[in-house]
This record gives C-alpha cells, structure tokens and sequence, in this order.
C-alpha cells in the first residue's frame, strides 16, 4: 500500500544535464522518478524515447523526426525476438536521465520508485508511417508497438525493482483527451481498453503497479476500467471532469485504487501561483467530490499528489518552483 499524500511527477523536465534534472527529483518528492529530458535530445520526447527496435523505424537527427517504413525483415525478427522472449532496453542515447538515476540510487534502498512508459494509443497515434498516416491504423504495426511497449515497461521495472519495494509504472496517454474528435475518428473504446489492459496487465503482472496519466478530460470511466491502480489527473484545469464518473471513482478507491491528483500547474500559470493558492485549489478539487458523496477521509487516504503534466515544456526555474510548491504541500492538508 502507498503512503497517502505521498508526491512523484509525471516525467519530463527541461534541464539538459541529466544529473541536474535527478538533483530535483531527490530533493523534491516521495516517489522518486527517472526524468525524461526533451531538451537534451529529441529522441527523449514521449514517442521517439520509446521508439528503439521497432522494426522498420527510422530516424532523421537533422529534422528530428522518427517515423516507419514496412520492412517484412525486420518484423520476421522481431516476431523471432518476441517468440524468444527477449528484452527490448532503452539505450543512454533515449534515456540519459533514466542512467543517471540509477547511478544515483546505487548502493540505496527506497520504499517507491517510479517509471514511465509512453501509452499504445498516444504512441501509435503519434508514431507515422512514411506517407505521414499513423501506425494505429496499421493493425500489425499497431500489435507490434504493443509488445515493444509492453517490454520496454518490463526493462524499466527489472532496474527499479533492486532498489525498491514498490515500483509504479504511469501509463502515459495525452491523446485521450482528443478521442471522439474529427481528427481521430475510427477509434472505438473496446480498441483503446483493451491495448491499455494488456500494458497495464504487463505492469502488474511484472510487479510494479500500473497507474496511468491523461491530460485534460477523457472517458474516466474507460480509464478505471483498464486495470490501473493509480489514476492521475489534471486537478488545476480539469477537476470538474471526474466528477461525472464519481460512483466508478468511488468503487475504484474501495478496490485500493488511488486519485493522483495533478494540482500544480505545469503551463504559464504557474507564474501567477503560490503554496497558499494550489491548497485553495487543492481543496476545491476535494470538495468537488465530497459534494457528490465520497467521504473526506477515503480520498486523503488514497491521495497522492504531482504536478498536471510533465515540465518539460518549462523552464528550468519554473520547473524549480513546480516542485517547490509540490515538495510542502501534503504538509498543510488535513
């Protein structure tokens, strides 16, 4: 079981030196987790990062861009490769912070650790084929990314798991917030529940616990659905989007499923808050769900808290003050 109102983050941060960007985690939160770092290299961006040894990709340093051509070789290798149960890691070039967060935990021992793992749906939603048409609709290349995404989470829990008890994997899908809209229509939810159950089922059956982080509104009720422990939100835009789905958040917490709520904004409006000011919204976004009949007590005890997306978009100093506010706030709720 978690310590409630424990704090982690999501993953991206906009430092360029790896040790800098895990200096701010270790000083910042609960739940420690291995930064992803954008503004290092493009291949740390959610799809590329994940993106290593999917057959037929490639890679454009210049205009940095990664996408697919078909290559009938290198998927009869792969299937050999998955038949054969081998790992898929991630390199330094994809990962430099996750390398150096081991570097930092070596000879340590912690209580959580966390990773992440881009989703299927916003991976072969962003990933493309060479006419610029997404590999989701490819229905071999959409089951492949599946297995390469379900193993890439495998490596990460492997690692974390010789140093901690518990290990939390996010399932990162931003892309839910867009499903139903002209731009991606021909996508139906039992498609969508059942890739985002059979990653989070690689999760837990690997033993970490599967949680899972979506941007904006979605179908909360899918989202719960899929297997997920821990469900993280963006609770300073869009707390008023879960309580449609407060009876299935209700049934989720008995089962021991968390709310991580993501309170501390990572876009410009951070500029214009302060500790005091994330608690007023803080409590907004409990009362939100009390009025609707949760009770106080069951949401504290199943509460964790993050900022509402990656910082990685951020500056430095800004992602600094992200996490200042971040790192006090459990101390002044009660």
């Amino acid at each position: 079981m978690l310590k409630n109102l424990s704090t982690t983050g999501i993953g991206s941060l906009p430092h360029i030196d790896a040790k800098e960007g895990c200096r701010l985690v270790f000083e910042s939160v609960d739940i420690p987790f291995w930064p992803q770092l954008p503004a290092r290299d493009f291949r740390e961006l959610m799809v590329p990062q994940f993106s290593e040894g999917l057959p037929g990709l490639r890679i454009d340093a210049v205009k940095k861009r990664v996408w697919v051509e078909r290559d009938e070789a290198a998927i009869a290798d792969f299937y050999d490769a998955i038949e054969k149960d081998r790992d898929f890691p991630i390199s330094n070039s994809y990962a430099a912070g996750l390398y150096e967060f081991l570097k930092e935990i070596t000879d340590r021992r912690f209580a959580s650790l966390k990773g992440q793992i881009t989703g299927p749906i916003t991976f072969t939603l962003g990933l493309t084929d060479i006419e610029r048409r997404p590999i989701y609709f490819d229905d071999e290349m959409r089951e492949l990314s599946l297995h390469l995404l379900k193993r890439k989470a495998r490596f990460q829990i492997r690692l974390l798991k010789l140093y901690a008890d518990e290990v939390i994997i996010f399932i990162d899908e931003p892309v839910l917030s867009a499903l139903g809209t002209a731009a991606y229509l021909g996508i139906n939810d039992e498609d969508v529940k059942r890739l985002l159950q059979e990653l989070s089922d690689e999760i837990r059956n690997s033993g970490a616990i599967p949680g899972i982080h979506c941007c904006s509104r979605t179908n909360w009720s899918l989202v719960i659905s899929s297997g997920i422990v821990i469900m993280n939100f963006d609770a300073y835009d869009y707390a008023d989007s879960i309580k449609p789905y407060v009876r299935e958040i209700d049934a989720f917490l008995d089962r021991g499923g968390y709310l991580a709520w993501g309170v501390v904004p990572t876009t410009e409006a951070i500029a214009n808050e302060d500790l005091e000011s994330i608690e007023k919204v803080l409590e907004r976004g409990f009362s939100t769900l009390i009025e609707a009949g949760i009770q106080r007590e069951k949401l504290l005890l199943h509460c964790l808290l993050t900022p509402s997306c990656g910082a990685g978009s951020r500056t430095v100093e800004e992602a600094e003050k992200i996490f200042s506010i971040l790192n006090k706030l459990a101390g002044g709720i009660g």
